[in-house]
């Protein structure tokens, strides 16, 4: 502009180049990539980015505000609870992205698992000290209990030598000869700063009330469908439940974890297909709103010991304490605990009531740490089935025996531990690269099943290694080989061939055998059924009783004949598929 002076245009030329320096140093031409990486990382879907903030519930506004302070990338960052509110995707992406974090962090976590995968330094605050620990939390808890070891046994002597002074002065108070040592003594003894040691929490082993077992088919869903209005959550979804099964339900929120729970628990009926319960099934299921389900009126003590079995009522006093009620806690009326006692409250009910099958949608939500270990080795000493929710990686890592990955309308069974399905999901190829990985993956498996793909793995990644091989390694050269004259390989062809057939006759015959049998035990369950099912049966206990015990122990008896038998059919199976 014309207009404009010469000195003023310069002044706003070099204005306008510090400017777009600045912005350019501080990545400004890159901070729509930067905002769709952080955004995508935590969970959040390309069509939510020009949604009004105001249309997303609390926990998406956690994110919101998480998202925004990450990407202002301050020179130390200041994080509560960040993993409250991320399912396990979106902590695994926090994980990495805070290992990478040029500047200082400081947070506050009950997540171990994402505790040892994230910080260098642990500062503990106990009894009214900070101290601090160099490495991961794994190495603090080691570093912790030697510091208390130490510091308990500074205390014994402390007290040992306090209690020597105090006998030495009572009984020379009063002798004149004595009288400076004894003053000296009692000025000693008014200097001596006494050591503090933080009382030791009593480490609680509880054992599940005893529940007969179930059937060994728990729960079978088929061809289920779950549709809220025009959302279709599961679509044509099928899941087997097998006695003793140990299963982790994973996947972004809004996947329809909850809806597949509460359809397993029968909390909810599908709109389409079939849920099938087994035999003898006891079940408890804890629902994400498990606290705000709870009667009000009773006191703590109350609500456990309500519904609990007489033998269990000496425990709730220990196992309050595990989850932090102590002393006058137990008489809290319900409506005045907060959000997160309830939730403690809710998963130690939980723990005293017989049951089989335990259905748990984010049981640790609101728990501490050491309230999780007590809900952990309580689940992990637990002999029936388990299937929950959990956004704690160390808690499923540490449970789960097998992963259903839940999202797009479908259930996806993936064997194994959480480690192991990250493995699958990062080769989706099925190739196998590690010992006990299995490459192929689908839906639900039996056990045979289970086996026959692990027999292929293990022939797809050993079957074809060459096996001459000695010398530290070296392949033999070909004319060291002796080679084996040709009558005397067929000889050995057919005896090894022989020897096959008769193996085949004999798991043929077995297994024939253990049909026979489980059928004509069927039928006797099938008779005793009949008889418990007649009116009047339970009028006379004594009468009743021996039936009761035969239909039991005929129950466990087939059980024990069926797995007899899948093991023999596995081994029949897997030698066809070898002789192929």
């Amino acid at each position: 502009d014309q207009s404009i002076p010469d000195a003023e245009h310069d002044a706003m030329l070099e204005r306008y180049s510090d400017l777009q320096d600045r912005f350019r140093l501080g990545d400004g031409y890159s901070i729509e990539l930067k905002a769709a990486t952080v955004l995508q990382g935590l969970g959040f879907r390309p069509s939510d980015f020009e949604r009004p903030t105001e249309t997303f519930s609390g926990g998406w506004q956690m994110r919101i505000a998480l998202a925004k302070l990450l990407l202002r990338q301050p020179s130390l960052l200041l994080l509560d609870e960040p993993t409250n509110h991320l399912d396990l995707e979106a902590r695994n992406w926090l994980e990495d992205y805070l290992h990478a974090y040029p500047h200082a962090v400081i947070l506050v976590s009950h997540d171990r698992f994402f505790l040892d995968a994230v910080v260098t330094r642990i500062a503990d605050l106990t009894l009214r000290t900070l101290t601090d620990y160099v490495g991961n939390y794994s190495a603090y808890l080691a570093a912790h209990e030697t510091r208390l070891e130490q510091m308990r046994k500074a205390k014994r002597e402390q007290d040992d030598e306090v209690a020597r002074v105090r006998m030495f002065i009572d009984r020379f108070r009063y002798q004149a000869t004595k009288a400076s040592q004894v003053q000296s003594r009692i000025k000693m003894l008014e200097k001596v700063v006494p050591i503090e040691v933080p009382p030791e929490r009593k480490k609680i082993h509880f054992t599940f009330p005893a529940c007969a077992k179930s059937g060994r088919s728990v729960l079978e869903l088929r061809h289920v469908r779950k549709a809220y209005g025009s959302l279709t959550v599961l679509d044509d979804v099928s899941l087997h439940v097998e006695r003793g099964d140990r299963i982790a339900l994973v996947g972004p929120n809004g996947a329809g974890k909850s809806t597949l729970m509460r359809v397993l628990s029968g909390e909810e009926a599908p709109d389409g297909g079939e849920r099938t319960e087994g035999h003898h099934l006891v079940t408890q299921y804890f629902a994400q709103d498990e606290a705000t389900r709870m009667d009000p009126a009773p006191t703590v003590y109350e609500t456990l010991a309500s519904g609990s079995p007489h033998q269990m009522v000496p425990a709730i006093r220990s196992i309050l304490g595990g989850f932090l009620f102590s002393g006058d806690d137990v008489y809290k009326r319900v409506r005045v605990l907060s959000g997160g006692e309830r939730t403690r409250l809710a998963v130690a009910r939980m723990l005293l009531r017989p049951s089989n099958t335990l259905l748990l949608d984010e049981p640790t939500n609101h728990l501490d740490l050491d309230s999780k270990d007590v809900l952990l080795d309580a689940l992990a000493d637990y002999g029936g089935t388990l299937i929950f929710v959990s956004h704690d990686r160390y808690f499923v890592e540490k449970l789960a025996t097998k992963i259903v990955e839940v999202g797009g309308g479908q259930a996806v069974v993936y064997p194994g531990t959480y480690t192991e399905f990250l493995w699958h999901k990062a080769h989706p190829e099925g190739q196998v690269g590690r010992v006990g990985q299995v490459g192929q993956v689908g839906s639900a498996r039996g056990p045979r099943e289970d086996s026959e793909s692990s027999s292929a793995g293990a022939r797809a990644s050993g079957g074809g290694a060459p096996r001459a091989v000695r010398n530290g390694g070296q392949a033999a050269h070909p004319k060291q080989i002796k080679k084996e004259p040709p009558r005397d390989q067929k000889k050995r062809v057919d005896a090894e061939a022989r020897k096959k057939t008769r193996a085949g006759q004999a798991r043929r015959a077995r297994i024939d055998d253990l049909e026979a049998r489980i059928a004509e035990t069927e039928r006797a369950i099938r008779e005793a059924e009949d008889t418990m099912a007649a009116p009047g049966f339970y009028a006379d206990r004594g009468a009743a009783q021996p039936v009761i015990d035969k239909h039991q122990a005929l129950m466990w008896k087939v059980g024990d004949l069926m797995h007899q038998w899948e093991e023999m059919q596995a081994a029949a199976d897997a030698g066809a598929s070898a002789d192929d």
